[in-house]
């Protein structure tokens, strides 16, 4: 994955140089005469992102001449050439994903936060699960077993390797396996993996189906882990300042109503995903905190370098907002 990653990039970043405004008639429509901005974000058909089509729905975009498209991806190492390329003016990505890219150069930088841990051991939105007759009972008895996560050498291995680490286990001796988060669950029954990795809705739903939880990842990785946010390009932030100045206030407005509205989230979800209704009334909300918490990056940044999946050292300073 990261091969491709880099292969990616280096013909992203030509590309960057012709698509690199928004995708307006105008790349800076926003300031000229009230026009209007065509934006697309680049997002995962998961819970974490809900407050953006809350958001949409609200009219939070609309009223900052923002006029919005999501497009999914698998993971946030899948959206990051995206954006460096001018497909997406902004996308989401956990911080590991963004962490990885930083070290091979590329242009990015974090614009808000995107979600976050509720930081509650059984009660967080990601986990590892495994079948209701599983043998495993705790993380220290994924040794040796095999994990499916969404994105390989990512954020899913490496706070699922800390898990291990924490219940007494060698991290470093899991064999993780690479699948979309909806495909998952089928895995798990057939037996083709023997956990996985996943977060809301799958994680709710491998649950009403029997599933069992043997890990709060997030929650085990760091207290009240920032896990993601939405980024751009460096040369979008340079180009159209006023762009990421209405996108960014308009995403916090959205963090903020999400997360003092969560029937209202629950409600958005089945317009991106197909999760039915009486699930989703039982799905385990994230937190969604407009300020980044930055030690909670900083200890994703000691568990990636633990885990020998930066290729350099990551400068949170430059990266974060």
């Amino acid at each position: 994955m990261r091969r491709l990653l880099t292969g990616i990039v280096v013909a992203a970043l030509a590309a960057s140089l012709a698509a690199c405004g928004t995708d307006s008639d105008s790349g800076d429509s926003g300031d000229s005469g009230g026009g209007v901005d065509n934006v697309k974000v680049g997002v995962i058909p998961i819970v974490d992102v809900a407050p953006i089509y809350l958001g949409q729905q609200k009219g939070f975009f609309k009223s900052r001449n923002i006029e919005l498209t999501m497009e999914a991806g698998q993971g946030g190492a899948a959206i990051v050439p995206g954006v460096v390329s001018g497909q997406f003016q902004f996308g989401f990505s956990n911080f590991t994903s963004l962490m990885i890219a930083q070290t091979k150069n590329v242009p990015i930088k974090a614009v808000a936060a995107g979600v976050a841990s509720t930081g509650e051991q059984g009660k967080d939105f990601g986990a590892v699960v495994v079948k209701a007759d599983s043998p495993i009972k705790t993380a220290a008895d994924l040794v040796g077993k095999k994990v499916s996560v969404n994105t390989l050498k990512n954020i899913g291995d490496t706070v699922t390797r800390e898990s291990v680490r924490k219940a007494g286990g060698d991290g470093s001796n899991v064999n993780f396996v690479e699948m979309p988060f909806p495909n998952m669950q089928a895995a798990l029954e057939k037996g083709d993996v023997d956990a996985s990795w996943v977060v809301e809705p799958q994680l709710s739903a491998i649950k009403a189906a029997g599933g069992r939880e043997v890990a709060s990842t997030f929650v085990d990785a760091a207290p009240n882990l920032t896990v993601a946010a939405y980024f751009a390009s460096e040369k979008l932030i340079a180009d159209d300042p006023d762009l990421v100045k209405r996108f960014t206030e308009a995403i916090n407005e959205s963090l903020t109503y999400a997360d003092a509205h969560p029937e209202e989230v629950r409600t958005a979800l089945s317009t991106y995903t197909k999760i039915d209704a009486a699930l989703g009334a039982k799905l385990v909300l994230p937190k969604w905190p407009v300020e980044i918490n930055e030690a909670s990056v900083e200890k994703l940044k000691t568990l990636g370098q633990t885990d020998g999946i930066f290729e350099g050292t990551p400068d949170l300073e430059k990266l974060l907002p």
